[in-house]
């Protein structure tokens, strides 16, 4: 069990048995570490999102092992049969396409067995999509938040936005090319036209770019361009304190009752400012009356 680097060919370690949590290159297949090299090598399986994709990963590297197919389609089957081969005595490799596994992609669903099986998990980290966004975006916040894809469909996309509206610190989501434009157009409603942010694109590849400016502009700038490629990371600025104290709620719940429920428009204006839901759904009923007794018979 053995694998190259630029030539130089090392023994790899055997490994106890257990699922190793393994990630890879996001784009630049030299994004990998020793470790990970060392594991992909020893392991007697490496279970993949696509055989291909890691095919040319491990063929780099000269890591010849059993690949087999974990996807979202066969993973209850699939998973039973990496828990046997556990419980044989074998070590087991997860690798996603690219970057860390169980970000965005089905390998919680094996994670999770594995541990109920009480079977041992090993995490070998590295590169990360949101991560790499974060670190070249530059934005103020104690800590981050990622938020994964949004939904597809719009009246879905604007209300998974607005449960994020007040997070206080910089928020990182991955978006699709045909996406893009749709999901800038609704953080600027919910977030408003001046919230600075980044789109990024092709992390560590050939054609990684950076896009920055508040989110008026970003939507302006992607919807001129041709055609959108590539995968997709933004990361949005966390509100400033001033931000949210300029919000007034009774305006804003005056303006979601003309459209929604009384309950509904409470959660959306608590998710806009951070106030508790009870209290709003108090005050918008009350809201809801003066309406009534100002209207007057009709």
């Amino acid at each position: 069990m053995t694998f190259s680097i630029a030539h130089h060919v090392f023994e790899a370690p055997p490994l106890p048995p257990g699922l190793y949590v393994v990630a890879t290159p996001i784009g630049n297949l030299k994004d990998i570490t020793i470790r990970a090299l060392e594991t992909l090598a020893a392991v007697d399986v490496i279970a993949c999102e696509d055989t291909r994709t890691s095919g040319v990963l491990l063929s780099r590297y000269g890591i010849d092992r059993p690949k087999i197919s974990y996807t979202e389609h066969n993973a209850d089957g699939r998973g039973a049969d990496i828990i046997r081969q556990i419980r044989d005595g074998r070590a087991v490799a997860l690798i996603c396409d690219a970057g860390t596994p169980l970000v965005s992609d089905p390998g919680q669903r094996l994670v999770a067995a594995v541990v109920a099986a009480g079977l041992p998990v090993t995490p070998l980290p590295g590169a990360s999509a949101p991560l790499a966004a974060i670190m070249a975006a530059g934005h103020a916040g104690n800590g981050i938040c990622f938020i994964g894809f949004p939904p597809t469909k719009t009246s879905a996309r604007k209300t998974w936005f607005e449960g994020h509206a007040s997070t206080s610190v910089p928020l990182a989501l991955f978006e699709s090319p045909k996406r893009l434009v749709a999901s800038l157009k609704a953080m600027v409603e919910v977030f408003g036209a001046d919230r600075p942010a980044v789109v990024a694109r092709e992390l560590t590849k050939m054609h990684e770019t950076f896009h920055r400016g508040t989110l008026g502009e970003l939507a302006d700038t992607m919807a001129a361009m041709d055609r959108i490629r590539g995968e997709i990371v933004v990361v949005i600025e966390p509100p400033q304190a001033d931000d949210l104290t300029k919000l007034d709620p009774d305006s804003l719940l005056l303006e979601a009752l003309q459209s929604m429920r009384t309950k509904d428009a409470a959660n959306h204006v608590a998710a806009l400012t951070g106030l508790p839901k009870q209290s709003l759904y108090t005050r918008a009923l009350h809201l809801k009356t003066e309406q009534a007794s100002t209207a007057g018979p009709s």
